[in-house]
């Protein structure tokens, strides 16, 4: 009796034993998570953020079993996801066993490897491409890949100083948005493409108006390199941008010149600009007072009204070009925008873009304004696809808000992203560690850039821009692949 009462107690103490020692471990996982800065949700969520991790490895074991598959998730697939983590976080992006694409799948490219692509010496870098070439201050752009508009207030402080510092590593420019120019994407010291939305954030006067003076002291930083006219963008053609009152922090109203806490909804289109001859007059005017390139984005709807704009301009000279032209599919992705615009509106990026290109080419302009491509496009294939399909240039957004830690939430309107990318909420916020996501945002550009170079290579030529339509393969309906340039021929300049 006795000794079955010991046994108890020491059973007890035992079990009292890995109780504390348990704790002690939760307090000591608790203070590690709070100290560590690679991991956002670890950070804002101490000890329960480990699931996530420990889930997302498991996965890989139990999805063949239970879940979906890795290209079945929308809107953005785990494949493509965990190519953009392995990039960013440095580590390789080589796979085992087979692909998991299935490529059957209608308008899958397939890129046409050589049969005796260039020996290793002959594997270059992409050269410098020069935007703006008669404007007093042109633009010799590094990288064909660059980060896409995403305003401060949409985007938190840290994101933002992440996203400049990592663009500046990396060489590559990054796009204000809409929102206007802070200190935060000064901070990193990289090349700036300020974005003029409808609202004229930044460089309006008291009535809203687009100021000169504005437009001059932003054109004062040698960092900003470009300006960009938004008509429209993906995820919301013939809408306004919407920040909620949440986000109107005092800060962020001082930047835009609008009212703290109250939703700024910025208006449809812009006032001034009725047609085609005003678009181009108000391009004309930005690039004779700044002294820089200026461009367009816009989403195609369809080709009609492109073809009158490009009439326009052959008729009034390559003078009143815009220097470059953004594309923005209707796949596009923002903070908030109402379900219908961002599901049915706006042709996607992959029928755009071969329209667009066509029809630049076709007027003779192809040596003169630029085409930049956006719109979902986070891997490299995408930017492979873009490059072969006509752009000179591909930007992402949401590839870098990836790099940055985002776990696709679906929080971006709600003030309570909880990796801190979107949110101004200071506690949230905590969770990204700008100094340490700078390095995952270079990387992640970084490994874009190498692999499609790799791709480039692959198929027999020694950059990026030396791919055309000949280089790919895209799937049809039947299952066979036809060639690009087959679906898609060149067409001759006019007379």
């Amino acid at each position: 009796m006795q000794s079955m009462f010991w046994a108890v107690e020491l059973l007890a103490q035992a079990l009292f034993f890995l109780v504390v020692l348990g704790f002690l471990l939760l307090v000591v996982l608790y203070f590690i998570d709070r100290v560590q800065t690679h991991d956002a949700v670890r950070r804002n969520y101490p000890v329960i953020g480990r699931f996530r991790a420990v889930f997302t490895n498991l996965g890989e074991f139990f999805r063949q079993y239970f879940f979906a598959m890795d290209r079945e998730e929308l809107p953005f697939n785990r494949a493509q996801r965990d190519w953009v983590e392995r990039a960013a976080s440095g580590h390789g992006n080589t796979v085992a066993f087979g692909s998991t694409r299935n490529l059957g799948i209608t308008g899958t490219p397939i890129f046409v490897n050589a049969a005796f692509p260039p020996v290793s010496d002959q594997y270059t870098k992409t050269e410098p491409l020069q935007i703006g070439p008669t404007t007093r201050h042109p633009y010799a752009a590094k990288s064909f890949f660059n980060l896409s508009g995403m305003s401060f207030g949409a985007l938190s402080r840290p994101a933002v100083e992440a996203l400049s510092a990592g663009a500046a590593k990396a060489g590559i420019w990054m796009n204000t948005g809409e929102g206007g120019l802070s200190h935060y994407h000064l901070k990193g010291g990289g090349d700036i493409v300020f974005q003029i939305g409808t609202a004229k954030y930044g460089v309006r006067d008291a009535e809203g108006n687009l100021s000169d003076d504005k437009l001059r002291e932003i054109a004062a930083y040698p960092e900003v390199k470009m300006f960009e006219l938004k008509l429209a963008q993906g995820a919301k053609p013939g809408k306004g941008g919407i920040l909620p009152a949440a986000k109107v922090s005092a800060e962020i109203a001082a930047i835009r010149g609008i009212t703290e806490g109250v939703a700024s909804i910025s208006p449809n289109r812009h006032p001034e600009i009725d047609d085609w001859d005003d678009l181009l007059d108000v391009l004309a005017h930005i690039r004779e007072v700044t002294g820089k390139p200026v461009g367009v984005k816009t989403v195609v709807g369809s080709v009609e009204p492109l073809e009158e704009l490009f009439e326009r301009i052959t008729r009034r000279g390559m003078q009143d070009a815009p220097d470059f032209i953004t594309i923005d599919g209707g796949e596009g992705g923002t903070g908030a925008a109402p379900m219908p615009l961002i599901d049915l509106v706006g042709l996607p990026i992959r029928e755009a873009l071969p329209l667009v290109c066509d029809l630049r080419d076709r007027h003779g302009l192809k040596d003169r304004i630029r085409l930049v491509a956006s719109g979902k496009l986070i891997n490299p294939s995408d930017v492979a696809w873009a490059i072969c399909a006509g752009a000179d240039f591909v930007t992402s957004a949401r590839g870098f808000m990836f790099s940055l830690g985002c776990i696709q939430a679906m929080k971006c309107n709600r003030n309570t992203c909880p990796t801190g990318i979107t949110t101004h909420d200071p506690r949230l916020q905590k969770g990204l560690v700008p100094e340490d996501k700078a390095d995952k945002v270079a990387r992640y550009a970084a490994g874009i850039i190498h692999e499609v170079e790799t791709i480039a290579h692959s198929v027999g030529v020694t950059e990026p821009r030396q791919m055309g339509r000949q280089h790919v393969r895209l799937v049809q309906e039947n299952g066979r692949s036809v060639p690009m340039n087959h679906i898609y021929p060149a067409i001759p300049p006019l007379d």
